[in-house]
């Protein structure tokens, strides 16, 4: 854990002291993207190589299903109450 926070501590040094230059930016942005990708390809080897979670695919499929809409559907209240009691007295 230690390590992480120091690796984490070490970029945001790094990224306070290089938030100008717009090229460290671009290139920044750009391997974030590429590590995000490989990050969820090898996640999908993981799931794909785990003999439990194939069994049982059927019933996770179904909870991941459930999980998602009511995960989609908090957030969406949560986005419009926010509205209603931050943005709506604001307008016109």
């Amino acid at each position: 854990m230690i390590t992480v926070l120091a690796i984490m501590t070490a970029g945001i040094f790094l990224g306070w002291l290089l938030h100008h230059k717009k090229q460290f930016l671009k290139i920044v942005s750009h391997t974030t993207n590429w590590a995000i990708y490989a990050l969820l390809f090898l996640l999908g080897v993981s799931v794909g190589t785990n003999e439990k979670i194939l069994n049982n695919f059927d019933k996770i499929g179904v909870q991941s299903i459930v999980i998602t809409l009511f995960a989609v559907a908090g957030s969406i209240l949560v986005s419009w109450l926010t509205y209603i009691l931050f943005f709506k007295n604001n307008e016109g």
